[in-house]
């Protein structure tokens, strides 16, 4: 089943308009995820919100928005006028201009969302759209209101539909300047370099993300599946980085060991049964034991794979 729109509206370029739906291409909600708990009863944390002056529970319909202008001093701002404030792209995402995608600094990039039409009607226009974007070989770019914030968007063809990537103002994107220039200028060698691409070429491939496995996500399920069996835990040794005396040498090294892993061939790692996409199965009970008996301290909310 399809996620629910974060946003409805309309695609337009020039006086071609159609309606469209933009649903976010990502999701965290596979990755194990922890509650707070009160050490002594096992209970769940709960928060509530409190003036912060008077202690007391204040409900949601009392909540306002305010604007800090000094230590005790707020300015009130009320749903209606963030609504007065709306904007054209509140609810249409109009094509300003098409840049290519070389130009898009990757440090604007904030998160990809999926756009396709909405209903029945206007799939001729989104195509029209869609295809002159394809046809161009360019990047759309246009503004979306999201969370009450408006937002560039850039949008690129994606198969049958278009993925829309919002971007940042330059004001959110921190000067490199401050970070860098306390870096050395140090003058690289060619022979550095040769040994360098060397090694590059060595490890040259093609990216595939079903390579990739969160191993900080599989050790989580495994240190959780081997608490609920009652099974020891034992701390790992942690990695420790070698001091590199020599540059030269350690480049010459690493050619030899990057040659005995492309020749020596590897057994294609077993993967592990998949409840959804992207992570280890949370093993319930755990798998070749018989049921854990729960303790007599009652336990926290089992840690529960969710399915796709």
């Amino acid at each position: 089943m399809a996620p629910r729109a974060n946003w409805k509206g309309f695609l337009r370029l020039s006086l071609v308009t159609c309606p469209v739906a933009l649903y976010p291409a990502t999701s965290e909600s596979e990755k194990v995820s922890f509650n707070q708990l009160n050490r002594k009863t096992g209970h769940r944390i709960k928060y509530a919100k409190v003036d912060a002056d008077t202690g007391e529970e204040v409900a949601n319909e009392d909540i306002v928005k305010g604007y800090k202008v000094d230590t005790d001093t707020f300015i009130e701002v009320t749903k209606e006028e963030l609504e007065n404030v709306a904007l054209e792209s509140t609810r249409t995402i109009e094509i300003d201009e098409f840049v290519d995608r070389s130009e898009i600094d990757p440090r604007y990039l904030i998160r990809p969302y999926y756009l396709v039409p909405d209903g029945k009607v206007g799939h001729d226009a989104f195509a029209v759209i869609r295809e002159t974007i394809r046809e161009m070989n360019k990047v759309a770019i246009g503004r979306v209101v999201l969370t009450n914030r408006e937002h560039i968007i850039a949008l690129d063809p994606l198969d049958k539909g278009l993925m829309g990537t919002l971007l940042r103002y330059p004001y959110e994107v921190r000067s490199a300047d401050e970070y860098f220039d306390d870096i050395q200028d140090v003058k690289v060698t060619k022979d550095m370099l040769d040994l360098a691409r060397h090694i590059v070429n060595q490890k040259a491939g093609h990216f595939d993300p079903d390579k990739f496995e969160d191993q900080y996500e599989t050790a989580l399920i495994d240190l959780i599946n081997q608490k609920r069996a009652g099974k020891p835990i034992t701390a790992k040794e942690r990695p420790r980085g070698e001091n590199v005396v020599d540059l030269m040498d350690a480049l010459r090294k690493s050619i030899g060991g990057a040659a005995a892993e492309t020749s020596v061939p590897k057994k294609p790692a077993k993967k592990p049964r998949k409840a959804s996409a992207g992570q280890k199965e949370m093993l319930m009970p755990i798998a070749g034991k018989k049921q854990v008996k729960e303790t007599a301290k009652k336990p926290a909310a089992r840690p529960q794979r969710k399915t796709a």
